[in-house]
C-alpha cells in the first residue's frame, strides 16, 4: 500500500522531531510522517547526562559555540547565527521546560529528567499532528526522476511517496550505504568522545581520585587538550581525556588506540614546579616528603608520584637529592603513559564520520545534489566534544531543515 505525504523523516531522534515539529509550526496542515526503525523515540535524549539531558550549552556566541566541533567548526557558524545555545533555551521555555546552569556550562531542564524533554517534544509533534511510526526501518530510498517528481521510500511495512526527505538517523552504516549508492560522499567513521585504557602502577589502585586541570600531550603529535581528569578502573577519563579523543579521533584511529601521552597533572611548567619543589626543600626541609601533599594533588596520588620518584617514605625535603628532584619534576610536569585501547564514555557514544559536509548546502540543511532531500544530526560529518554540544547540532540543524522544508513545499504533492 501506497501512502503519500510532503515530509518524511528517517530517524525520530532530536534533529528528526525538531525539524518535523519547525515544518509543522511554520506550515501547518502539512502532512509530515517521521519513522523510527526502533520502539521507542528519542533514545538518546533519553541516556544523555545519566538520565537528565544534558539539553545545551552555556555558550551565547556563535564564533565561540563553534570552536567545541572537531568536525563542523566552520561550516556551523552561519547555522549558529540563527539558531544557537540562547535560541534552545527560549524554545524550552516557551513550551513550559525551564532549564539550568550547572558549574561547567551544562544545561538540564530544571526537573533533571531527561523525560521532560521527551514529554515536550511528543506533544508538540501531537499537537501539530506529526505521524510517529516506531518499529518501522526504511530499506529502500529511491530519489526524484525526470518521470517522477518524488521521493521513494519502501520500508519495512509500507512504499511512500514524499516531496521532501530528511535524514536524521544518526551514525548508521546501512544509511550511509544508501547515501554512497546515491553518489554523496562518506567520511568513513571512527569513534569520538572516548577513554582511555591505561595500565600503570602509578594509578592502578586510585580510581575515582582526580585532579581539577592537567594538560596532556600525544606523544609525536601535536594533539593536546586541558581539563579536568579523572583516574578510573580502566585507565584515565574526565573532560581532558575526552576532548582530546574528540579532536584526535581520527589520528587516534590511525594509531590503532596504541600510544603514549604525556600528563602535567598541575598545568606548572616545569621549571616552576622545579623552583617550588627546591623552596620546599628549603623551608619545609625537616618534614617528610610523603607526609602532605603539595600543588593540591590528592594525597594518595601524591604519594604515587614519590614512590615512582624513588624516594623512601621517611625521606625529608632537606634529604632529597637533584635526582629526585628532577624524577619527581617530571613525574608531576611531565608523566609517561601508554594508551593500550579505548572505551565508549558511558552511553553517549559519538562517531566522528557520515556524510561529507561538502555535500551539504548549510543554508537548508539540503544536499546539493538533491535538494529535496535534507540532514541533521549526527548522519552528517559534524561532533562535538562533551557538554551538550552535540544536541545543540542537532537543536540547530533540525530548526533549519525544518524551516526550509516548510518554505519548500509546493503543497502539489499530497492529494
Amino acid at each position: 500500500m501506497e501512502k503519500r505525504v510532503d515530509i518524511i523523516i528517517i530517524g525520530g531522534g532530536a534533529a528528526g522531531f525538531f525539524a518535523a515539529i519547525q515544518a509543522a509550526a511554520s506550515r501547518p496542515g502539512s502532512k509530515i510522517i517521521i519513522i523510527e526503525k526502533g520502539k521507542d523515540v528519542l533514545g538518546k535524549v533519553r541516556i544523555s547526562g545519566g538520565g537528565r539531558c544534558n539539553v545545551t550549552h552555556a555558550c551565547w556566541t556563535p564564533r565561540e559555540l563553534s570552536k567545541h566541533y572537531p568536525r563542523g567548526q566552520r561550516e556551523l557558524m552561519g547555522p549558529f547565527n540563527r539558531f544557537a545555545c540562547g535560541d534552545t533555551v527560549a524554545w524550552y521555555e516557551e513550551r513550559g521546560v525551564p532549564t539550568k546552569i550547572e558549574a561547567d556550562g551544562r544545561m538540564f531542564p530544571t526537573t533533571d529528567n531527561s523525560q521532560t524533554i521527551i514529554d515536550c517534544l511528543t506533544k508538540q509533534a501531537h499537537e501539530a499532528g506529526i505521524s510517529v511510526q516506531t518499529q518501522e526501518r526504511m530499506d529502500q530510498l529511491i530519489p526524484p526522476d525526470s518521470t517522477d517528481t518524488f521521493w521513494t521510500i519502501i520500508s519495512t511495512k509500507r512504499k511512500y511517496k514524499a516531496q521532501l526527505v530528511m535524514l536524521a538517523t544518526g551514525s548508521n552504516t546501512i544509511i550511509w550505504k544508501h547515501l554512497g549508492a546515491l553518489g554523496l560522499a562518506i567520511v568513513p567513521p571512527v569513534p569520538s568522545l572516548f577513554t582511555f585504557h591505561i595500565k600503570d602502577s602509578r594509578i592502578e589502585n586510585l580510581p575515582g581520585l582526580s585532579v581539577p586541570l592537567a594538560e596532556i600531550k600525544v606523544e609525536k603529535s601535536k594533539l593536546k587538550s586541558a581539563g579536568p581528569l579523572l583516574v578510573t578502573h580502566w585507565g584515565m577519563s574526565g573532560p581532558a581525556i575526552l576532548k582530546l579523543s574528540a579532536w584526535g579521533a581520527r589520528d587516534l584511529a590511525d594509531l590503532s588506540y596504541q600510544f603514549h601521552i604525556r600528563i602535567n597533572w598541575i598545568a606548572e611548567k616545569q621549571e616552576h614546579c622545579r623552583a617550588q619543589l627546591l623552596e620546599w626543600v628549603s623551608t619545609d626541609g625537616k618534614k617528610q616528603v610523603f607526609s602532605h601533599a603539595r600543588f593540591g594533588l590528592p594525597q594518595r596520588l601524591w604519594r604515587a608520584f614519590c614512590r615512582a620518584s624513588e624516594i623512601p617514605e621517611d625521606r625529608k625535603w632537606q634529604d632529597l637529592g637533584k635526582r629526585h628532584i628532577a624524577k619527581l619534576t617530571e613525574e608531576l610536569c611531565a608523566g609517561r603513559y601508554q594508551v593500550t585501547g579505548k572505551s565508549t564514555f558511558k552511553e553517549e557514544f559519538v562517531t566522528a564520520g557520515g556524510v561529507s559536509l561538502k555535500e551539504i548546502d548549510f543554508q537548508h540543511f539540503s544536499t546539493k545534489k538533491y535538494p529535496t532531500l535534507y540532514m541533521a544530526g549526527e548522519v552528517l560529518n559534524i561532533d562535538a566534544i562533551t557538554g551538550g554540544f552535540n544536541f545543540q547540532a542537532a537543536w540547530t540543524g533540525g530548526y533549519i531543515a525544518g524551516e526550509s522544508m516548510a518554505q519548500a513545499l509546493t503543497y502539489s504533492s499530497v492529494i
